[in-house]
């Protein structure tokens, strides 16, 4: 490790190399940023970290991030409560929330199964997910009816595939009356034939609709 900066700075330097995508040239220049940033900024950016390491906790019903008890979506009641979108972390949440095509609500897993990482359906909220359907606990206080839909938007990977999986054979042993559905995958708005790969291009043919 570096030792041509004063011990602060290279803790900094340090600290700042842990983010993701945060090498440590970048590091350095975050550091170096910093420090030729006002007082009253480099304090406002320490205490935004504390503040959303001490307030923001996990929905009780979604699992998604908030600040209160329960997020915004799940307080909402403009929104359908009988349509759930099962997604994989609470990043997702706002992709889908850009569409502006969704208007239901959220359940976050936590991850994706990945026996050889030891995450097993224990690990991820897939009880949690249950409960739901089965209309108990506090998830049955906001939508007031009985689930219509489940909405299975885990990534198009190996193990977002497998938990849509576990999560469809699930949901199906216990209502067998419910829907539930996968999000499509195939091409992407813009792109050409010649640079889909041949899963990505199979997907598009299993999924392709009527004109």
């Amino acid at each position: 490790m570096s030792t041509q900066h004063a011990p602060p700075v290279q803790r900094l330097v340090t600290e700042l190399s842990k983010l993701p995508g945060v090498g440590n040239r970048t590091a350095q220049r975050l550091a170096f940023h910093l420090l030729r940033a006002s007082a009253e900024d480099a304090s406002a950016l320490a205490e935004a970290i504390v503040e959303v390491k001490e307030k923001i906790r996990l929905c009780e019903i979604c699992f998604n991030l908030t600040d209160e008890t329960r997020c915004r979506i799940c307080t909402d009641q403009r929104r359908d409560h009988a349509l759930v979108c099962v997604v994989e972390e609470p990043s997702d949440v706002i992709p889908m929330e850009r569409t502006h095509e969704y208007h239901g609500v959220y359940h976050v897993l936590g991850g994706a199964l990945s026996p050889i990482d030891g995450v097993d359906p224990e690990d991820l909220k897939i009880a949690e997910l249950l409960v739901r359907v089965r209309g108990e606990g506090p998830a049955a206080e906001p939508g007031g009816g009985p689930m219509r839909e489940v909405v299975l938007a885990t990534n198009p990977t190996t193990t977002g595939e497998a938990t849509a999986l576990h999560i469809a054979e699930e949901l199906r042993r216990l209502s067998p009356e419910l829907t539930v559905t996968r999000l499509a995958s195939g091409l992407p708005v813009g792109s050409d034939l010649e640079y889909a790969d041949e899963v990505t291009l199979g997907k598009a043919f299993a999924g392709r609709r009527a004109v």
